[in-house]
């Protein structure tokens, strides 16, 4: 039973810094690709950076390219979102995602699992 749970989100001010965290458990990952993705009410969920577990190759939306990092820990099963320089328009719902055909997409609906989201909110 795969099983991802993310944490760290959080109410910061406008330029500040969050790191968001995703414990993967049920599988060793080593073969997947991983997602962060994020949600806005009355939007759809959006793209936000990828990673291939194996490689370690890194993706980013044009939002947040020179402002967010996705890393692992591999040791840890964890896969982590380093967000600086936040802006308001950060503030959503954010969900970590496991691709286990390890497509390394960029498309919601080609990841397999998904965990429970946890809210950022950024000030002005």
């Amino acid at each position: 039973q795969v099983q991802l749970v993310e944490s760290g989100g959080g109410l910061v001010q406008a330029g500040g810094s969050l790191r968001l965290s995703c414990a993967a458990s049920g599988r060793t990952f080593s073969t997947y690709a991983m997602g962060w993705f994020r949600q806005v009410p009355g939007k759809e969920r959006e793209f936000v950076a990828r990673l291939n577990w194996r490689s370690g190759s890194t993706g980013y939306a044009d939002s947040v390219k020179g402002r967010f990092t996705v890393s692992r820990d591999n040791a840890k099963n964890t896969v982590y979102l380093q967000m600086n320089s936040l802006k308001p328009e950060d503030t959503a719902v954010y969900y970590c995602a496991a691709d286990r055909s390890m497509r390394y997409s960029t498309a919601v609906n080609e990841y397999d699992y998904w965990g429970q989201g946890t809210q950022v909110t950024v000030s002005s």
